[in-house]
């Protein structure tokens, strides 16, 4: 396995933790104990997503193909935690993310 496909699977794995809290969190349940942890994760999937890319490109693979997904990420503290915007764009992260881990996976 390869330096960027490892990333990419920890990321992915980080993304996975990341929505399940974040889904935690608008039921209700976890109150402020799972805030702040959703914030960690949330920060390490932008810096694996970032790392991910970069160990792509170096490796001859299209890392740019994540760029999307990070855009999307960084732009996330832009919407209100709650509302339906927050959870679509943490739905179109994930997407991106997929689809750009799967174009640089080779």
């Amino acid at each position: 396995m390869r330096a960027h496909q490892l990333a990419l699977l920890l990321t992915g794995a980080l993304l996975l933790g990341l929505l399940g809290l974040g889904l935690r969190l608008q039921l209700g349940r976890g109150g402020g104990r799972a805030r702040w942890p959703h914030h960690a994760l949330f920060f390490a999937v932008c810096l694996g997503t970032g790392l991910g890319g970069l160990l792509a490109q170096r490796a001859g693979q299209p890392g740019a193909a994540l760029l999307p997904a990070l855009a999307l990420l960084l732009t996330m503290p832009a919407t209100r935690p709650g509302q339906g915007n927050h959870w679509r764009r943490a739905l179109a992260c994930a997407a991106a993310f997929g689809l750009g881990a799967a174009l640089t996976w080779a």
